[in-house]
């Protein structure tokens, strides 16, 4: 993929984040008043790293979901802006999958549905239909950081579409695959779906191999930013975790400044390892 290509699928990342971000604006005054009644309405707490270790101590936050919501939906966009402005003239193979990874935080902006559902009479079909784009998002944000790992340890890069179009493939497979419950969610307004034990099973090992990664190509390339950007992947996955099951307010906070530290680290790295270049 030239650079000219990789800008254009740049400005088109920067395109669908910002519809979401207006979306989300828009939208923001109409849905207040079901926020009430969408947490009560939970059938259980979401689970995370340490929403599960918090949840028996505090109890669910009305508007925290929001915020996290809120606050993915912004990451992507202002994100995707500054890494189009730092990486325009820098091509380095690793920088589109990395912001496949951080558009995906866009699709957060589904779970706006289930509270929206409280005012107007949405048919089920849509309710669903934005529940798979959100676990779509979801797999195909992970899948593109591992992928991001695995060209800096040596996969041949010249064909990156093909492998947005694999990820993208084998995403899609999973997504329809998942049986999915409509009329309940959880606390952070996600629908509740099968096979969530060894989803995060999934996503660990996904986490390990990725951190992996990045570490053997420190070894491999001789260049010890490749261990930072293996530190700030950890950083970005927790942080993704934090904000992403949120319905307190001890965890979007905490989650945004990991994941804007681990993006820190990672797009730094990248621009020194490929400046000179």
């Amino acid at each position: 993929m030239t650079l000219s290509d990789r800008n254009t699928f740049l400005k088109a990342e920067i395109l669908i984040s910002a519809l979401f971000f207006i979306f989300l604006a828009v939208i923001f005054g109409v849905i207040i008043p079901t926020y009430p009644a969408a947490v009560e309405e939970s059938i259980r707490r979401s689970s995370g790293i340490i929403q599960n270790l918090i949840g028996h101590f505090l109890e669910p936050s009305v508007y925290a979901p929001f915020v996290s919501i809120a606050a993915a939906v912004s990451y992507a966009f202002v994100t995707l802006i500054l890494i189009y402005y730092f990486f325009e003239k820098t091509q380095a193979p690793e920088i589109l999958f990395f912001t496949l990874f951080v558009l995906s935080f866009s699709f957060e902006g589904m779970r706006i549905i289930v509270p929206l559902q409280k005012i107007h009479e949405t048919p089920a079909l849509y309710l669903l239909m934005s529940s798979r784009v959100l676990l779509f998002g979801r797999f195909f944000g992970i899948f593109s950081l591992f992928a991001a790992s695995v060209c800096a340890a040596g996969l041949e890069v010249q064909k990156q579409q093909n492998i947005v179009m694999i990820i993208a493939l084998i995403t899609l497979v999973i997504t329809l695959g998942v049986p999915i419950d409509i009329l309940t969610w959880d606390a952070s307004y996600c629908t509740i779906n099968g096979y969530t034990a060894l989803f995060r099973m999934v996503e660990a090992g996904v986490l390990l191999i990725t951190m992996l990664s990045f570490f053997i190509s420190a070894y491999s390339r001789g260049s010890n930013e490749y261990i930072l950007i293996g530190v700030g992947s950890f950083l970005v996955f927790l942080g993704r975790n934090l904000l992403l099951t949120a319905d307190t307010w001890a965890t979007p906070l905490p989650g945004l400044a990991a994941l804007i530290t681990g993006t820190w680290f990672i797009c730094t790295r990248l621009h020194k390892v490929y400046l000179w270049l």
